[in-house]
């Protein structure tokens, strides 16, 4: 796997010698790199796409989250001006529909973010599937319930969420193979050339060819196009499965996600939470912006 810096639109992003129907050659030939900052209102209102995109397509890639650190010129200044940082989330929320409530840079706020990105570390050491479902845990502390995340006692409760062993995290969580592994993500964002997060990477682990880098937020279609480029073929995309099961795979879930995976209006999804919450399927979650809903798996 060999990395050119081809920008998405780039000109050199064709491969005319690559093989067909690389599917044929390994389960899941895409690896994607997702380049995210657990406190980075952009990266979260990302998760709708990679959703859909995992539904649509999982059966030809592969995600890899790279913890970035603090990127964006905004990260830069906002110990200082917490009262700016506020009204940001709150206009991110806004316009993207997944709820980040800003009022905790006033309320609340983060003391040391660097912790945060050590514990995903360290959860990540129990393995992959951990690592991606500690993020999003925190992610969900972060951004719907207030929490400080660098606090240990809320990186524990995260721990808990996430079904990993907690006496494992709490060894791991100031580790040398935590550091370690925290650096070593810092770096692939330095030789990747990554400035803006979120950014995703597609790479195709059969052909040798560059991968195709795609900073900042797009309309999904965007993310299939450069998807099939790179398998150099027109998959369908896969049936989805019910909002019952997909309700219970992901646990909670924003109505600005589940409208962007089923097509649906806002509107439309409200009216079909609230069918499953009847039922007594789910519960609403109070949140500042929007909708959440949390399955209730008795």
């Amino acid at each position: 796997m060999s990395w050119q810096n081809a920008e998405l639109d780039g000109p050199n992003q064709s491969n005319t010698s690559a093989k067909s129907n690389v599917t044929d050659f390994v389960q899941k030939p895409i690896e994607i790199y997702v380049f995210v900052d657990p406190l980075c209102p952009e990266c979260w209102s990302l998760e709708p796409y990679l959703k859909k995109l995992s539904v649509e397509y999982g059966r030809f890639f592969t995600i890899r989250p790279i913890i970035s650190g603090h990127l964006n010129t905004l990260n830069k200044d906002k110990f200082d001006k917490p009262r700016k940082l506020k009204d940001i989330w709150d206009r991110t929320a806004k316009r993207t529909g997944m709820s980040c409530d800003g009022d905790i840079w006033t309320d609340n706020p983060v003391s040391s973010p660097w912790i945060a990105s050590l514990a995903i570390k360290a959860a990540e050491l129990q393995g992959k599937k951990a690592g991606k479902l500690f993020l999003r845990k925190i992610q969900e502390s972060l951004f719907l319930q207030k929490r400080n995340i660098s606090d240990e006692d809320v990186l524990f409760e995260v721990a808990k969420q996430a079904n990993v062993d907690l006496q494992e995290f709490k060894n791991d969580l100031y580790s040398s193979s935590a550091k370690k592994a925290f650096q070593c993500d810092l770096k692939l964002t330095k030789e990747m050339e990554v400035d803006y997060i979120p950014t995703i990477v597609f790479f195709n682990q059969v052909v040798e060819e560059q991968g195709i880098k795609i900073s900042g937020l797009y309309p999904y279609d965007i993310y299939v196009k450069v998807l099939k480029q790179m398998l150099q073929q027109e998959p369908e995309p896969a049936e989805r499965p019910s909002l019952e099961k997909f309700m219970a795979f992901y646990g909670i879930v924003g109505n600005k996600e589940i409208s962007v995976v089923y097509d649906w209006t806002l509107a439309q999804t409200d009216k079909e939470m609230k069918k499953l919450q009847l039922k007594q399927i789910v519960k609403k979650i109070p949140v500042k912006y929007g909708s959440f809903w949390k399955y209730i798996n008795d």
